[in-house]
């Protein structure tokens, strides 16, 4: 912890003395906590961070349209263009990578549910389904799946560790929560958590926002300070000692993950890439997604926000939108890669400006919770490394399939627990149908095939297969191809030895 009289000196410095204010009005232990806090910022960093969040908001967002172009064809892989033998080739090395250990998993994991309404980490929450599970719960399940099917296939006993990325917000209570699950089945020392960083909050005119009178208005660094925490706890040297060469990078919010899909890491493997990215194509022209894109012949990704609607709108001779290619935060990194981001690329990534209600406290020590925006956040993305890569893919994915996010509180139009729930009953659905499994409703009449059922729309049936069962569809005929399932059906392990034996 740094001497007080240091830390005044370089606040002056920095144009900050205000966060000192009340330090008369702080007890002992009020002091010690801010006086850690301010130890632990970047006290040189700390005038330029809050001119450059007080510029960067002011400043008018620049068009980019005619410097755009489509990421180039033979850069690109796709599930619905791609032949079955293709795909099954590209899968099939994934799994012999994973049967070497050589694949981990990354989740970022740092921010809060506030959207959703709830106070604790989203991968803690319940959507609904029938079995209870959280989102950390089926992720879970998916790694224990996708090592057994390596196993399976070559005979092996590997792991995929599992590295989650936290904030000073979600550390605790999801270390608390796997413990208390007994780390849903997976060896505690192959799931490693590490933090992030935190940045202060600043007002618009360049000022740290004092969220108590001994507390900073903190934020995390976005979820591009996956880099830094990277380096700062020294989680490249671990994924070295472990063998691992490949990593899947994911966001918590997607219940329909796939956890180290091998399909994605044969693809990737098959360019020679270092750096790729999983899309979806849009639904429509104006969705609000970024766009994967080349400008001025780098890779990046474009916001929505960015883009003019007739931009938005082109389409080429096929029909398709010319800018279809929307990200989801599903990455494919070389960890030479990130070595080498690390160590030169890290202090180069852009800042993102995000305009938020910061609670605070004003010059006389109230405590304000502001009706309107009031202060600036700085994020980083995990995706701002793109236009570092030597050689970046993008892989096509069905968004049925692959995509349905949970940011919203129910009532919201669209990423709701409801639409989250649905979307993987319904993908449940046309899994065991395909399998030749005969569904009823829950009045026990008989249910359509899968053909009827599309993500986002209430299944008819309550179909839930695990994914210790099922990691993606696979294995399912032999279990259900002839019996009636009624509504609730739940294919757990339990169920499906007892559907063998039978």
């Amino acid at each position: 912890m740094l001497p007080l009289d240091q830390v005044r000196r370089s606040l002056e410095s920095a144009g900050q003395s205000h966060v000192l204010q009340f330090w008369p009005e702080l007890c002992e232990e009020e002091r010690d906590g801010l006086l850690q806090e301010l130890s632990q910022l970047d006290l040189e960093g700390l005038r330029e961070h809050c001119e450059g969040a007080a510029r960067a908001a002011a400043s008018p967002s620049v068009r980019v349209d005619q410097y755009m172009e489509p990421v180039p064809p033979e850069s690109v892989g796709s599930v619905r263009k791609s032949e079955p033998d293709r795909l099954s080739a590209w899968e099939s090395e994934g799994l012999l990578q994973i049967s070497q250990s050589r694949v981990g998993v990354l989740l970022l994991a740092g921010g809060q549910g506030t959207r959703l309404g709830v106070q604790y980490p989203k991968g803690m929450y319940d959507v609904g389904l029938p079995s209870g599970k959280t989102l950390y719960q089926i992720q879970a399940e998916r790694i224990h799946k996708v090592q057994e099917l390596a196993d399976q296939k070559h005979g092996s006993k590997c792991t995929v560790p599992w590295f989650i990325m936290t904030s000073e917000f979600t550390l605790a209570p999801t270390e608390k929560f796997f413990k208390e699950n007994n780390y849903f089945g997976l060896e505690p020392s192959n799931i490693v958590m590490f933090e992030q960083r935190m940045i202060p909050a600043v007002t618009f005119d360049g000022k740290v926002i004092l969220q108590g009178k001994g507390k900073i208005a903190m934020a995390p660094d976005g979820n591009g300070g996956l880099y830094q925490a990277l380096v700062d706890n020294k989680v490249l040297e671990d994924m070295k000692k472990r063998g691992v060469e490949y990593l899947h990078v994911y966001c918590v919010d997607n219940i329909l993950v796939k956890m180290a899909d091998p399909v994605f890491m044969g693809f990737c493997l098959s360019k020679g890439a270092d750096c790729g990215a999983k899309v979806v194509a849009k639904a429509y022209p104006a969705e609000p997604v970024g766009v994967i894109c080349r400008l001025r012949g780098i890779t990046q990704v474009v916001e929505y926000s960015e883009i003019l609607p007739e931009t938005a709108e082109l389409r080429g001779s096929d029909g398709e939108l010319i800018y279809s290619t929307g990200n989801i935060c599903n990455h494919f990194f070389t960890r030479a890669f990130l070595n080498d981001v690390a160590k030169k690329f890290k202090g180069k990534l852009k800042q993102h400006v995000a305009i938020k209600k910061v609670p605070f406290v004003d010059s006389e020590g109230n405590q304000v919770t502001p009706t309107k925006p009031n202060g600036i956040k700085m994020e980083k993305f995990v995706f701002d490394v793109f236009p570092f890569s030597r050689n970046f893919v993008a892989f096509e994915v069905e968004r049925q399939d692959e995509f349905s996010p949970l940011k919203n509180a129910a009532g919201a139009a669209t990423d709701t627990p409801t639409t989250a729930r649905s979307s993987l009953l319904a993908q449940h659905y046309r899994w065991a149908t395909a399998a030749g499994g005969k569904l009823l409703d829950q009045h026990g009449n008989p249910l359509p095939h899968t053909a009827s059922v599309s993500a986002g729309d209430t299944p008819p049936s309550q179909c839930e297969i695990s994914p210790l069962v099922s990691y993606f569809g696979e294995g399912l005929e032999q279990l259900l191809r002839g019996r009636t399932l009624p509504s609730p059906f739940i294919l757990d392990e339990k169920r499906a030895k007892e559907l063998q034996s039978q």
